[in-house]
């Protein structure tokens, strides 16, 4: 088996080759599109705000950021945990690095609230576990093809804050992979504390029931403001 590579994707999909500029940086007030199952990259300033949408309501955001200064500091769910002494996000939560730094805040969210900081990122060898014999979309590869795409080397994949995914937690401490509660055109608005670069993944899963059942991945949109 060869060595382990962080930014070494095992497919490729047309996130690689349409960042939204060159080198990420957003044109102020725009919308940009993710299509389904593909990702993107885009730099944000202190203080900026990051408006996510969801069109057809059923669509999960992968949604990861990194400091502007290094990637070796990054959105770390399993630091967001402890920090805020719960499972579940709300309204008003900043959410920390790896280094216990406030690196984004919750500022706004139009949806019931319901998303996810337990589960990875889907990858290559997941969807194997699941029964694909053939290369799959995923959202590890979409974070690390988004970076590459506007001039950045990963050097790690964290657990994703996982918005308008629905993980339900039962009393007995098992999970289930439930539909989406979110609705067509509901968003969720996120500032940065820090310069840092956020990616988000138009989650491609197909395979259970976290993009909605009897739906199909679908598109979101974002706009820096």
């Amino acid at each position: 088996m060869s060595p382990y590579r962080a930014e070494q994707s095992d497919g490729h999909n047309p996130t690689a080759d349409n960042p939204i500029s060159p080198d990420g940086w957003p044109e102020l007030g725009c919308d940009n599109l993710i299509p389904a199952r593909q990702g993107r990259a885009v730099r944000l300033k202190r203080g900026q705000h990051l408006k996510i949408t969801n069109p057809q309501g059923h669509q999960v955001c992968d949604f990861f950021a990194i400091t502007a200064d290094s990637p070796a500091e990054f959105l770390s769910m399993e630091h967001c945990r402890t920090s805020l002494g719960r499972v579940y996000v709300k309204t008003g939560d900043h959410l920390v690095t790896n280094r216990r730094r406030a690196l984004i805040e919750i500022v706004e969210d139009s949806s019931p609230g319901v998303h996810d900081i337990l589960i990875a990122a889907c990858d290559h060898t997941r969807y194997q576990q699941l029964g694909c014999t053939d290369y799959h979309d995923n959202c590890a590869d979409n974070f690390r093809m988004s970076l590459a795409a506007i001039g950045v080397t990963p050097i790690h994949v964290p657990c994703p804050f996982n918005i308008w995914m629905n993980i339900p937690v039962a009393p007995d401490g098992s999970y289930d992979w439930s539909a989406p509660v979110s609705k067509p055109g509901d968003h969720v608005s996120l500032q940065a504390l820090e310069d840092c670069i956020a990616i988000m993944s138009a989650c491609p899963q197909d395979m259970t029931s976290v993009n909605g059942d009897g739906t199909v991945p679908a598109e979101l949109v974002f706009r820096v403001t």
